[in-house]
C-alpha cells in the first residue's frame, strides 16, 4: 500500500506507473493493454479517429481548485468530447503525465483513477503512456475513436437553410471559473461545472445517425466555435438568444458577482457541449435542440468591411473575432469586450 502522500519523488517513476496502472479494466477494442511496448486496439471499422489534448497546470486547471481525480475527469472527458464531435465514440486513451517530484502520490494517483474512470463510462480503457519529470504538472491525452461504420461529420458540412443545435449546456463552466478566480467556492453547481464538465458525449454519434452535416465541440465558446465551423463551411450563422434562456442559478451567480450570463451563455468556454447543423426537414433526436439557422457566405465580413490582422506594432490590439461577422445573434454582432471571441491561447490581452 502507498501512502497517498508520499512525493513521487519517493516513490520513483515505475513506482509510479505500477501505482496508475494497477487494476486498470480492459474490452474487447484492447488486444493488448499496458506493460508491454506499445498497445495494440482493435479497429473493426478499418478506421481510427485521432485526437490529442495538453492540459497544463494553472492554463487548464488548478491543482488548489480540484482534487486529482476531479482533474483526471476533466481532461479525459474534454479529449473525447473530440471524438465524438465526429460521430464516433472512444475506444482507447493514451496519457503522458509530466509532473514534478515533489508532488504527492495521491494527487497523481488521483488524475488517474479520474481518467479511467471517465474513459470507463463511456466503453473506453486506458491502454498506456509515459510519465516524466517536469517543473509544471501537464497531463497530454490522446483518444483513439470508433466511427463504427459510420461517416465521420466534419466542420465543413453546413449549408444555407439548415438548422443549428446544441447538445448539453453552456456558460456553466464560466461561471465557475469566474466564482473561483474570485476567490470564492460556491455555489457548488457552478464550481462543480468547471471542475468536471458533463459533455453529452453519446449525443455525436446520435446526430450523425440522424444526419448532422457539420459538428463540432464547443471548448472555447460557443460563437467562437460558431465561427470556426461557419468559416470551414464558408456560411454565417446566426444564432436565436430566445432559444439560450439564462438558467436561474446562472443569473443568481452573474446578480451577484455583477456579469452578463448572457456572456457565459455565448463565450464562456469548457462546458464542452456539441453543436451541429442539420438540414430543416430534420427531426431533431434528443437531446439536440434547435438555437439557430445558417445564412449564406459573404465571405470574411466585420462590420461591413475586409476583416484584417492587427498592427503587431501596438501591444493593445487583439488579433480578430474569429466568429466576428461570421457569427450574429440576432441578427446583431455579440460583444462582451475581450471574451467576444471565445477562449484563445495566444491572444494579446
Amino acid at each position: 500500500m502507498v501512502d497517498g502522500g508520499t512525493s513521487l519523488a519517493a516513490l520513483g517513476e515505475f513506482g509510479l506507473i505500477a501505482a496508475l496502472t494497477d487494476g486498470i479494466a480492459s474490452s474487447p477494442a484492447v488486444l493488448v493493454g499496458p506493460g508491454d511496448d506499445a498497445a495494440v486496439v482493435a479497429a473493426p471499422d478499418g478506421r481510427v479517429v485521432v485526437s490529442c489534448d495538453m492540459y497544463l497546470d494553472g492554463v487548464h486547471f488548478r491543482t488548489d481548485w480540484a482534487s486529482g481525480e476531479q482533474i483526471g475527469r476533466r481532461v479525459a472527458l474534454a479529449a473525447m468530447a473530440d471524438i465524438c464531435a465526429m460521430g464516433a465514440m472512444p475506444s482507447a486513451l493514451v496519457v503522458a503525465l509530466a509532473t514534478p517530484p515533489d508532488i504527492p502520490v495521491d494527487l497523481a494517483t488521483g488524475i488517474g483513477t479520474g481518467i479511467t474512470g471517465a474513459a470507463g463510462q463511456y466503453g473506453a480503457v486506458l491502454v498506456g503512456g509515459d510519465v516524466t519529470r517536469s517543473d509544471t504538472l501537464a497531463i497530454t491525452v490522446t483518444v483513439l475513436g470508433d466511427l463504427r461504420g459510420a461517416a465521420p461529420v466534419l466542420r465543413s458540412g453546413a449549408a444555407p437553410g439548415e438548422v443549428v443545435a446544441l447538445a448539453g449546456r453552456v456558460g456553466w463552466a464560466a461561471a465557475g471559473l469566474d466564482v473561483l478566480s474570485r476567490g470564492f467556492r460556491s455555489p457548488a453547481v457552478v464550481v462543480g461545472a468547471y471542475r468536471v464538465p458533463e459533455p453529452p458525449l453519446t449525443a455525436g454519434p446520435i446526430a450523425a445517425s440522424a444526419g448532422a452535416t457539420a459538428m463540432l465541440d464547443v471548448s472555447d465558446g460557443l460563437l467562437a466555435d460558431l465561427g470556426h465551423l461557419a468559416r470551414a463551411s464558408g456560411v454565417r450563422i446566426d444564432v436565436s438568444s430566445a432559444a439560450l434562456p439564462v438558467p436561474d442559478k446562472l443569473a443568481e451567480v452573474a446578480s451577484a458577482l455583477g456579469r452578463d450570463p448572457r456572456a457565459w451563455l455565448l463565450t464562456g468556454g469548457d462546458d464542452h457541449a456539441l453543436v451541429a447543423t442539420f438540414p430543416a426537414e430534420t427531426a431533431l433526436p434528443e437531446p439536440w435542440r434547435r438555437i439557430g439557422t445558417v445564412l449564406p457566405g459573404d465571405g470574411h465580413v466585420i462590420d461591413g468591411s475586409t476583416e484584417t490582422a492587427p498592427d503587431t506594432d501596438t501591444d493593445t490590439e487583439r488579433a480578430p473575432d474569429p466568429a466576428r461577422g461570421l457569427v450574429t445573434v440576432d441578427g446583431e454582432i455579440f460583444d462582451a469586450d475581450a471574451t467576444a471571441g471565445g477562449f484563445d491561447h495566444f491572444r494579446r490581452r
